[in-house]
């Protein structure tokens, strides 16, 4: 019988930093996170310089996990119109879990207020990611003008995100009937 090995005292920081700052925001304060982590405050300064760095690095901890929850595969062959669409079906799912509160990606950067901060940056990066992801398969899929397309299907995007996370509207079909009504707009196969 294989036995799961201990989290370390970094990895139970991350897993606190993500937590707490999505359910409670970024101004949670060090001692919650390190009560939460189970590790002391001169563990966390020896593992990260600050609460900023801690919070960074969760961020980016969780950016290659958040594109494989929304974005298709590689070698998913299907047209990219569904392809988008499947971004867009990945998002409506897990804005219906009753912990989800927003894209953490566009509530970090903004209840930072800072842009230089480098969890904004992280967050800014993942964004364009997402929004270079929109480009290509636009692009590929014929639409007239990709980068305003792209543009608008982020703008989708994280609105639907805000209205989901303040659950303001369960945005359920409304999504892909938007994104749908666009790809018509923009002659997208």
């Amino acid at each position: 019988m294989a036995t799961q090995a201990k989290a370390t005292p970094r990895e139970r920081l991350l897993e606190a930093a993500a937590t707490l700052t999505y359910r409670d925001g970024v101004g949670i304060g060090v001692e919650a996170l390190c009560r939460a982590a189970g590790v002391s405050k001169r563990s966390m300064y020896q593992l990260f310089e600050s609460k900023d760095e801690l919070l960074a690095a969760s961020l980016e901890e969780r950016a290659s996990a958040f594109a494989v929850r929304l974005l298709p595969a590689a070698d998913d062959d299907r047209p990219p119109r569904e392809r988008i669409l499947h971004v867009f079906e990945q998002a409506e799912l897990q804005a219906g879990a009753p912990e989800f509160r927003g894209c953490r990606y566009l509530a970090v950067p903004i209840e930072l207020k800072d842009e230089s901060h480098s969890a904004s940056q992280v967050a800014r990066r993942v964004e364009t990611d997402l929004t270079a992801f929109f480009r290509a398969e636009a692009g590929q899929g014929g639409a007239s003008d990709p980068d305003l397309l792209a543009r608008q299907l982020s703008l989708i995007f994280e609105g639907a995100s805000a209205i989901a996370g303040i659950r303001v509207d369960n945005l359920a079909g409304l999504i892909a009937l938007t994104v749908g009504t666009l790809f018509d707009s923009a002659s997208v196969c």
